[in-house]
């Protein structure tokens, strides 16, 4: 056993997120209350794998440029990618209206375009970040709030 530096604390959770070096390392943790010389028996956790396990956020929008037929987007992913990370944007976009048709664009790079779009219309768009962990795994993040822009007039 390591310790997370969370021993003897008053609080009921603990940050340990530096301590996860490793990627595909399997945590355990065992925690058990103390009172005074009063002691509970320890309970283990279910195993935990950084990379199979975590939620990842939304990506952050950093800016939007509109012009007449498109808007230029500008984000930043949930978290710093290590040199070796594949990540992939999945943008959903819509007209909006009562009856929003929802178009879907696969983005690699965190400046991008959404085109062909008719002017001075609001366009309404969400986004979701996967990390391709291996060959086999992928790691989907947690969308985004949707954001609206009107485009310009030309």
């Amino acid at each position: 056993w390591s310790d997370m530096g969370c021993a003897h604390t008053p609080l009921t959770q603990c940050g340990f997120t530096s301590k996860m070096s490793k990627r595909r390392w399997t945590i355990r943790l065992r925690v058990r209350a103390e009172l005074g010389p009063l002691t509970s028996p320890w309970v283990h956790t279910p195993p935990f794998v950084v990379d199979k396990n975590t939620t990842l956020g939304p990506p952050r929008v950093s800016s939007v440029s509109v012009s007449p037929d498109s808007l230029l987007i500008s984000l930043s992913p949930p978290f710093t990618p290590e040199p070796m990370d594949l990540l992939q944007y999945l943008v959903s976009y819509w007209e909006n209206t009562t009856s929003p048709t929802v178009q879907k664009l696969n983005e690699s790079k965190t400046l991008f375009q959404i085109g062909n779009l008719k002017e001075s219309t609001l366009y309404c768009f969400r986004i979701q970040v996967q990390l391709k962990i291996y060959s086999d795994h992928l790691l989907q993040g947690e969308p985004s709030a949707p954001e609206c822009h009107r485009t310009s007039l030309s």
